[in-house]
């Protein structure tokens, strides 16, 4: 449990988070993002995947205001000092986002974190907020969607290689192609195989098409994507080609491949994200995709 304090408007109260309470933290940052960005990103699925991970213990890391009974604001930071918050767009005005982001900051310290950060959209009153407190912009962000009626131009592969589904076999190869690929920009250490393990093929919901790989001839694999599928969108949320095999298209066959099977599913969206640290943005942009909302990652020394 934090001893890091809170300081809260009369009339609410907080206490350290559990597992039971990812429902209302996905319905708080339901409501700020509809009113921050006009559309909702955020599934309990999300949340459930991250609190999963082995060895987090939500009480040590999360926190949430209540007004009675009902959830308006949460935050929660962990050992890296990579945290998230959100207040309930109705309670906004009340100090709360400062009281949060105060939070964060000592339990950051209290955590062993030289810096505390957090994704906010651009322009928003939170990115406002946290910019008024001394949080500078780390890297930006962008949300692109592939409009509808339109389709990514094929690729074809390589001889020799090919687009499936993973194999259970394959997950811990899939795992080291995303980490090597993404080391290559993000300053942390190595994620642990059991943690992408919980965030990935343990995130409710997932089935085993959801991860989608490329292989070369000797049937190694070279390059993976990951697809969340929600009723109404399919998002890419990892994607990544190893080193030494990049150049030959095989990103674009893989996003072709993953819009292919979704769109098969009934699913009529088609989203990913990319940040200013790997360079992606005009890569996405050429295949069609345009952004649909822009995001800053701010942040403090604590």
């Amino acid at each position: 449990m934090t001893t890091a304090a809170l300081a809260l408007p009369d009339g609410l109260t907080h206490r350290p988070l559990v597992l039971a309470d990812a429902a209302a933290v996905t319905a708080v940052m339901a409501a700020q993002q509809l009113a921050d960005t006009g559309e909702v990103a955020i599934e309990e699925a999300d949340i459930v995947a991250e609190w999963q991970v082995p060895g987090y213990d939500v009480g040590r890391h999360a926190v949430g205001v209540f007004d009675g009974d009902r959830l308006v604001a949460y935050a929660e930071v962990g050992e890296s000092g990579r945290g998230d918050a959100s207040v309930h767009p109705d309670y906004n005005g009340r100090g709360l986002g400062t009281g949060l982001a105060r939070w964060m900051q000592a339990r950051g310290r209290e955590l062993g974190a030289e810096v505390v950060g957090m994704p906010v959209p651009q322009g928003s009153p939170g990115d406002r907020l946290l910019e008024s407190l001394g949080y500078h912009v780390r890297w930006n962000s962008w949300v692109l969607q592939l409009p509808a009626g339109t389709t990514i131009p094929d690729r074809p592969l390589p001889e020799g290689y090919s687009a499936r589904a993973a194999t259970e076999a394959e997950h811990r190869a899939c795992w080291t192609v995303q980490e090597d690929a993404f080391l290559e920009w993000s300053k942390r250490d190595r994620e642990p195989f059991e943690r992408w393990e919980a965030e990935i093929v343990r995130r409710p919901g997932f089935e085993p098409w959801n991860l989608r790989v490329v292989t070369d001839p000797a049937d190694e694999v070279v390059a993976m994507a990951v697809v969340q599928v929600s009723p109404s969108c399919a998002f890419i949320a990892r994607l990544a080609t190893r080193k030494d095999q990049r150049g030959r298209g095989l990103a674009q066959a893989l996003l072709v491949d993953a819009f292919a099977e979704a769109t098969a599913r009934g699913v009529e969206r088609c989203e990913l994200s990319t940040d200013s640290r790997t360079g992606a943005l005009g890569l996405y942009e050429k295949v069609g995709m345009r952004v649909t909302s822009n995001w800053v990652n701010r942040a403090i020394a604590v």
